[in-house]
């Protein structure tokens, strides 16, 4: 009985040793499978500044804040800009009045008035001929008067003639209307001013600060008063899309990795919780000692950078968070 009951417990021995040969051996294999990495999660961000130099006049956003695309998160200060498109929009009213008076042409009083200059032309022209004409007949006649007098009647009645030369193209010039050369050339100025019009308007549209996509305000880096400039950034912006785990490879296990490779990331806060995720870039280029490396191990040791991309549909992933990557072989 007492060799019965040993050979019972040998059994049980036997197999309890077996079991746990095999949990042993099946848990290697699962590590084996799986590759670990620590990192730190990252997330798309945009520096916001303006384009143009000026004083900031008003800031319209905090940190924190979920902000829409195309919503003015600040201002800058507009008034030396709007005092120069009301000087512009006056000058192109005036070259607007003188392309439609070119358009227009010539008014019928202009043209009666310029009748009348020629009138008064020929008629200046015609007593001047007959003043030298009569002052000609003396002089051959009877010599009652000087050359000189003589001389001065012909240029006088030459004056009066070339006056009612230039009476006569001034009415001819009138009836036929402004050129078309000069007509284009004032269509070409007005739209120059136009162009420039637009120009302004464009940047005083600058002069607001816009979000380029919706997301969330991370910094706020000046304050109303302070100068702009487009080298430097007003807020950070994070963007809602991709996020990613960046992570470090050894050397020695980059050959387990591979793009497109699923992977499971873990973060303390849920713990137990898999976030999906798969292999998106791996770098082409060690590193030796990086900034931020989660083990000693691999302090001392050369690594590559590997982005693990997520699906953060429960937005609980926040810049910076360390997460544990599970790589799947």
């Amino acid at each position: 009985m007492a060799a019965k009951k040993k050979a019972v417990l040998f059994l049980a021995a036997c197999l309890l040793g077996l079991a746990a040969y095999l949990y042993h051996a099946f848990c290697q294999q699962d590590n084996q499978e799986e590759l670990v990495l620590q990192g730190n999660v990252d997330v798309r961000e945009v520096s916001l500044a303006f384009r143009q130099s000026d004083r900031i006049l008003e800031m319209l956003a905090e940190e924190g804040d979920r902000v829409q695309k195309g919503q003015v998160l600040a201002r800058l200060d507009t008034r030396e800009l709007e005092l120069q498109l009301q000087r512009l929009n006056a000058e192109i009213a005036a070259q607007q009045s003188t392309v439609d008076k070119l358009h227009n042409g010539t008014r019928p009083e202009e043209i009666r008035q310029a009748e009348g200059n020629l009138r008064q032309a020929q008629a200046a022209a015609e007593h001047a001929a007959g003043v030298y004409q009569r002052k000609r007949d003396i002089y051959t006649s009877i010599a009652g008067i000087s050359q000189q007098e003589l001389d001065n009647a012909y240029h006088d009645m030459e004056a009066k003639q070339a006056t009612m030369s230039v009476a006569e193209a001034a009415l001819q010039e009138a009836k036929a209307g402004p050129r078309q050369e000069d007509i284009a050339g004032a269509e070409a100025g007005l739209q120059a001013l136009r162009n420039e019009q637009l120009r302004y308007i464009y940047l005083l549209s600058q002069y607001e600060l816009q979000a380029p996509d919706d997301g969330v305000i991370r910094s706020r880096l000046l304050e109303a008063g302070d100068m702009a400039s487009p080298s430097r950034p007003v807020f950070k912006l994070s963007l809602p899309g991709k996020k990613w785990v960046r992570a470090y490879v050894p050397e020695t296990e980059l050959g387990r990795v591979y793009e497109g490779q699923q992977a499971r990331v873990y973060i303390d806060s849920l713990p137990g919780k898999a976030i999906d995720g798969q292999v998106g870039y791996i770098s082409g280029t060690a590193e030796f000692t990086p900034k931020q490396v989660q083990t000693e191990e691999l302090r001392t040791s050369l690594v590559y950078e590997v982005r693990v991309y997520v699906d953060d549909a429960d937005n609980v992933l926040r810049l910076g968070m360390p997460a544990t990557v599970r790589i799947v072989r």
